[in-house]
C-alpha cells in the first residue's frame, strides 16, 4: 500500500483514483482550492500530475519542497488546443514536459507513463481487443519499478510495460499525441492506446 497524492480531480485524476483506492492503496485528490495541492503532497509518497498539461510546469514548480524526495509521476501531455478543444502542437518542442519538471524539480523522481492513451484505457487495459503499451521514462530505476508495481495494480501485465531509459525518451511519447485528434476525428473518442506489436 502506498501514500498516494494525485493533483487534478477532472478525469483523468478521478478515474486513477477510483482503481488506485480500489487496489488498495490510500488515496488524496488534491482540487483547485488554495493549498489543496500542497497539503496532498507533503503527506504522500507518490504524486501523480493529473492536471492540464499546459499549466502542470508552473503548478508543480511551485511545490519543490513538498515534493523533495518523492516520485512525481507525470501522465499529462502539454499541448495546445486546436479550435475543437483536441490537441494541436506540443508546448515543450526539442524537449518535453517530463524533461521540464525534471528540471525544475532536481529532487523528484520524474516518472512519465500512461500519456500515449485515452484516460478510460489507464486504468482498463484489457478492456481493448488487443494488448496495450504503457511507456516507462525517467532517470531514478527504483522510481520506475515503484510505478511499474502501480501500473500493475491497475491491470497492466509486464509483458506490456516497456521502460523506454532516461527522462529524454519522453520527447517521443509526448509527441504521440499529435495522433490523438486525427485518431478521434476518424473513429469517434472510443477507448485506445498505441501498442507496440513484436
Amino acid at each position: 500500500m502506498n501514500q498516494i497524492a494525485i493533483l487534478g480531480n477532472g478525469r483523468v485524476g478521478s478515474n486513477l483514483a477510483a482503481a488506485l483506492i480500489r487496489a488498495g492503496h490510500q488515496v488524496a485528490v488534491a482540487d483547485r482550492a488554495p493549498g489543496a495541492a500542497a497539503d496532498a503532497a507533503r503527506s504522500a509518497r507518490i504524486v501523480i500530475n493529473a492536471t492540464p498539461g499546459a499549466g502542470s510546469l508552473e503548478r508543480l514548480a511551485a511545490l519543490r519542497e513538498e515534493l523533495r524526495g518523492k516520485i512525481l509521476v507525470d501522465v499529462s501531455n502539454a499541448t495546445t488546443d486546436g479550435p475543437d478543444g483536441l490537441p494541436a502542437d506540443l508546448l515543450h518542442p526539442g524537449s518535453s514536459l517530463a524533461e521540464q519538471l525534471q528540471e525544475a524539480l532536481p529532487e523528484t523522481s520524474v516518472v512519465k507513463t500512461l500519456n500515449t492513451m485515452l484516460f478510460s484505457v489507464m486504468t482498463a487495459p484489457a478492456a481493448l481487443t488487443q494488448p496495450p503499451t504503457a511507456f516507462l521514462s525517467g532517470e531514478d530505476p527504483q522510481a520506475k519499478q515503484t510505478v511499474l508495481e502501480l501500473l500493475t495494480d491497475l491491470g497492466w501485465r509486464q509483458e506490456w510495460i516497456t521502460d523506454l531509459g532516461g527522462i529524454q525518451t519522453a520527447r517521443a511519447t509526448e509527441a504521440a499525441i499529435l495522433f490523438v485528434p486525427h485518431v478521434i476525428r476518424a473513429a469517434g473518442f472510443a477507448p485506445f492506446a498505441l501498442s507496440i506489436a513484436r
